[in-house]
């Protein structure tokens, strides 16, 4: 084996990236502290052909040097948009017809291998604060509340680990 220079990967540029399908799903970010964990969320989301990221209450926006440090020109990739209120943006896609799931550990939660695909259905996934996670009232209001099963010690992943994951799941069941 040999690995793969840059070149040989034949990704498509910035203006490609506009033009390709992205898959149906939209990412919240929920009060997002770390600005590093928002430049990862956006690299990841090009990576999977997310279609929109919203950045909500406390979570920052581009162009920012630490969000550029990992996202590494996703910002200029992935179409962005800031809400201030996470629940009002919920409650708004709720009406045009987007499925909600926070990602959350929950009682009656849905395990993340467990949850089922529906096609030609448009989904949103929330992700919460690294200390408190998605607010309740967004958990309260969501179509679904998505859990990662976990076997260690700790209680949470991290958010960009999480959200690696997730996508990773969801862009399976979408396109394969």
């Amino acid at each position: 084996m040999r690995k793969l220079k840059n070149s040989e990967l034949n990704r498509i540029d910035v203006d490609g990236f506009k033009n390709v399908e992205k898959i149906p799903l939209i990412v919240i970010l929920d009060n997002i502290r770390s600005l590093n964990n928002v430049g990862s969320v956006f690299r990841t989301s090009d990576a999977f052909v997310i279609e929109k990221i919203y950045l909500c209450g406390i979570t920052a926006q581009p162009p920012h040097k630490e969000i550029h440090k990992t996202a590494l020109g996703a910002t200029e990739s992935v179409d962005w948009e800031y809400v201030e209120d996470t629940f009002e943006l919920v409650e708004k896609l709720k009406k045009e017809n987007v499925k909600i799931a926070s990602i959350e550990q929950a009682d009656n939660s849905t395990k993340l291998q467990d949850f089922a695909i529906e096609q030609n259905q448009k989904y949103a996934v929330v992700f919460g604060n690294e200390v408190k996670g998605v607010q309740q009232k967004v958990v309260s209001t969501s179509d679904y509340c998505i859990e990662i099963p976990q076997f260690g010690t700790k209680h949470s992943l991290n958010i960009s680990v999480s959200v690696g994951v997730v996508l990773w799941d969801i862009f399976k069941k979408m396109r394969f």
